[in-house]
């Protein structure tokens, strides 16, 4: 199993581009099946994954101790990859009651969906032409910190913000999840019937954060962390202008559909 992929990628400057590459986390969806029923789909590195199943089944309460994980056997597909879980019978009780009263968390996969299929979801459309100029970018970087009331408090959440073409942050919103800091400012942005530019966000790119970029139609997602394989390939095949690593000095450029920025 492979946990990481070198990807070509452009390093962004506010005087100019160079060529460059990065190593990224791989990412990939693994659908749980425990005891024949479908329980969970987790966005991650398919490596350990015997480790994860015992630590997955303890936290999630389903077994009591490694010895209740009988087996896990994990397949790749196509789609992903499928974890099948056995537990000893003194825990199979437990399973059904678990699937129909399970709730999501901020450690989550995909949260509600069961199986492998379920992430084939549409996306309607490709995102339009980014407005925004390489300027923009470095001035919302530097501009966010003003705009994270509950970080500078606590120190201990995520932000989304909406950015106009020259970079003024319009409005951000913060969560201890950084999916759930976006699903705010998607929202908030669909009730006021505004549009942003582009998308800064104060965590990695993964698929989930790519994918909700996509189905805001938004031209641009811009990162402060890493992005993970999926979220590449995710963004390259829908069209999406994808910016990781922001920093004041440098920003990496991962996917320019458009080249705005060449």
């Amino acid at each position: 199993m492979t946990s990481s992929r070198v990807e070509p990628a452009a390093i962004l400057r506010p005087t100019g581009m160079t060529p460059g590459e990065r190593a990224l986390p791989v990412e990939s969806p693994v659908a749980v099946e425990v005891d024949g029923l479908g329980y969970a789909v987790m966005m991650m590195t398919p490596a350990d994954l015997a480790a994860f199943a015992v630590g997955f089944m303890l936290t999630e309460r389903l077994a009591d101790g490694p010895a209740d994980v009988i087996d896990a056997e994990p397949f790749e597909g196509d789609a992903g990859w499928v974890l099948r879980i056995t537990l000893a019978e003194r825990c199979r009780g437990r399973i059904a009651d678990r699937v129909r009263h399970r709730t999501s968390d901020t450690s989550c996969g995909l949260c509600g969906i069961a199986g492998l299929e379920q992430l084939r979801r549409p996306v309607d459309g490709r995102p339009a032409r980014p407005a925004a100029t390489r300027e923009a970018l470095f001035a919302a970087q530097v501009a966010l910190r003003g705009h994270q009331p509950l970080n500078a408090l606590t120190g201990a959440v995520h932000a989304a913000a909406a950015c106009a073409a020259d970079g003024r942050v319009l409005m951000t919103y913060e969560d201890v999840g950084r999916h759930n800091a976006l699903d705010k400012l998607i929202g908030a942005l669909a009730l006021a019937g505004q549009t942003a530019a582009f998308i800064l966000v104060t965590s990695r790119l993964s698929f989930e954060m790519v994918d909700k970029a996509l189905i805001a139609g938004v031209a641009m997602l811009v990162g402060i962390s890493a992005p993970t394989t999926l979220a590449v390939d995710h963004a390259r095949a829908h069209g999406l202008t994808l910016v990781a690593l922001a920093r004041a000095d440098a920003m990496l450029v991962m996917c320019d559909p458009w080249g705005v920025f060449a």
